[in-house]
């Protein structure tokens, strides 16, 4: 049955009616349309990791709930301006026509052939009122793109629930963990799992674990980094850690900022990695591009500085305040450009397929923020394609990326454990994000003095590979050299090759440094003690269990003191022991 407000558009535009042949549905999108279908729900919540098609799926129910008469208007709700292009474009598509309000007035009305609007939360909060008023006058369908958004702002919670309560149809979806806090995101059902803890029961489900199996997005390799850091506190102290040790989250906060600060070798280091790794894919795919994600403006351009020396190329820039931000994205998108880098507008339900490398160099470390910057990665195009993703080797990321295949639901009353304390210096964090400063106010005014970068390991499928390497070594070659068309088991297979490999180099080397003449003990003892630090951290982080524990096991098989009293002796055996653990996990 066709709507009859669609006779009025332009034959160029696809018809309703041929919705089998405009586009075809993926397995999943299939099965939770006949879902949707068989109960008919006012209210219907779809979590699809991101890169399945979220978009595809809504388009389809509102396809069959206008050409069943069922509802007459859309309107879709999206956390960005952008997005509202990119739903029209693609509602369009398959013959449904959204008004992006692109070059008009909110005030103003819309050109009758419209089938609907696209707006944002904010926008929403604004003009509650219009859209009860349009609710009542219409059969509406409500879609809310990534839902959890209204739970950024108490204002766009509200908004939402006051506007859309009369809707005739609501149609949420997310692609992330909802937040964790008290206030329940309106239109989502709710169970009690214990007293005073309530979690929330999607209607359909699809994680990255089965996306990944059904080819629909790509597996992600993470290459972390660590190195030494030096920083300057704010009383005149010098202070000097190495990150991916074991560090107080103050101490790994502060480490973590040095690393990504633009005057220091880390972040060189880092995108001259990032830069091998594209053009290694970009072998297979020529056209492969790459993501910055910068904590700051300021930052971003500075990366960009450092990237167009490093490539030879220029980078797109997309800051918030650019008028053109949303047009430079499309330009990319559609260009062969090797880099891009933005703060926060790539991070989330942003189109651009042909992203494969990226490096996460902002201070950002909440799960949301994280599952979607890396989710801009796993489109996939074509099948075998790798994605790759450069992190600091900071603990609280390392778990996002180990757990990158687990679901979580927003939990209501959630009781605060050890990892919710990172959130304690999230709200100043993110306001430093948003503009230039620091977040002095919890760490202390501290300049950052001088960083390095070492390889750590690379984690995939939630185990890790290879260990300590210096930038441009052979070592972190063979890691960076992974062709980019490979199927998952022969990423696993590659990757165990690689850290063999790198075993029988590190035991020739050893062999051959106790064949020459000795060098200052303190020297030798301070080499080995870092690189037992490093293979303590990566097994740890395989095995799930704390440094102190893996420490504890090796001075029970090994003997001796601890690690601080340990002879050079004793500390090689310990560096056998964890290498001998290594292969046979």
């Amino acid at each position: 049955m066709r709507h009859p407000a669609f006779d009025s558009i332009s034959p160029a535009y696809p018809s309703r009616a041929a919705w089998g042949t405009a586009s075809s549905l993926r397995a999943w999108q299939a099965e939770a349309f006949a879902q949707y279908e068989a109960t008919q729900p006012r209210d219907f919540l779809c979590v699809a990791t991101p890169g399945a098609g979220k978009t595809t799926f809504a388009l389809r129910v509102a396809h069959h709930l206008l050409t069943t008469r069922t509802i007459k208007r859309i309107v879709v709700v999206t956390p960005t301006e952008h997005l509202k292009v990119q739903w029209a474009d693609a509602a369009a598509r398959v013959g449904i026509q959204l008004d992006p309000g692109l070059n008009r007035s909110t005030k103003k009305g819309r050109a009758k052939e419209y089938d609907g609007s696209v707006v944002t939360y904010a926008g929403v909060s604004m003009r509650a009122w219009s859209y009860e008023a349009l609710c009542h006058k219409l059969d509406t369908l409500v879609i809310f793109d990534e839902i959890h958004h209204a739970g950024d702002a108490l204002s766009w919670g509200e908004g939402i629930e006051e506007a859309f309560g009369y809707a005739t149809r609501r149609l949420s979806l997310t692609g992330t963990p909802f937040r964790s806090d008290e206030n329940p995101i309106p239109f989502v059902s709710y169970e009690e799992i214990g007293p005073g803890v309530k979690i929330s029961r999607p209607d359909y489900t699809y994680g990255y674990a089965e996306a990944l199996a059904d080819h629909v997005v790509r597996p992600v390799l993470f290459m972390n980094y660590g190195g030494p850091m030096r920083w300057r506190t704010k009383a005149g102290d010098e202070l000097g850690v190495e990150l991916g040790t074991a560090l107080t989250k103050d101490l790994t906060a502060q480490a973590w900022r040095t690393a990504l600060a633009p005057t220091g070798e880390w972040i060189n280091a880092v995108l001259q990695a990032a830069n091998t790794r594209l053009s290694e894919v970009r072998r297979h795919l020529p056209d492969a591009g790459g993501l910055v994600i910068a904590s700051n403006q300021s930052q971003a351009r500075a990366y960009a500085k450092l990237l167009t020396s490093i490539s030879g190329e220029e980078p797109c820039v997309v800051l918030s305040d650019n008028t053109r931000a949303s047009a430079r994205i499309d330009e990319f998108s559609g260009s062969s450009s090797r880099w891009m880098v933005a703060v926060r507008m790539v991070s989330e339900g942003v189109d651009v397929p042909r992203l494969a490398v990226g490096v996460y160099a902002t201070a950002t470390s909440t799960p949301l923020f994280f599952s979607q910057a890396v989710g801009r990665f796993v489109r996939s195009r074509r099948r075998g394609e790798v994605a790759t993703v450069f992190l600091p080797t900071v603990p609280i990321l390392l778990a996002h990326a180990g757990t990158l295949e687990k679901q979580r639901d927003h939990v209501l009353g959630k009781p605060k454990n050890d990892d919710d304390l990172w959130s304690e210096s999230e709200a100043l964090m993110e306001a430093a994000n948003e503009g230039d400063g620091a977040a002095d106010d919890l760490f202390g005014s501290f300049e950052a003095l001088e960083s390095q970068a070492t390889f750590d390991h690379v984690l995939f499928d939630s185990q890790a590979f290879g260990m300590h390497a210096e930038p441009m070594s052979t070592d972190e070659e063979d890691y960076l050299g992974l062709p980019g068309l490979l199927e998952p088991d022969q990423v696993s297979s590659l990757l165990r090759d690689r850290q063999a490999k790198q075993m029988r180099r590190r035991d020739q080397q050893d062999r051959k440094e106790r064949a020459e003449p000795e060098v200052a003990l303190h020297r030798a003892l301070a080499g080995k003690r870092k690189e037992l630090n490093s293979l303590v951290a990566q097994y740890a982080r395989t095995a799930g269990v704390p440094h102190s524990h893996v420490h504890a096991n090796l001075r029970r098989e090994c003997g001796g003191p601890s690690l601080a009293e340990a002879s050079q002796d004793q500390v090689d055996q310990r560096v056998t022991a964890v290498r001998r653990w290594m292969r046979a996990g």
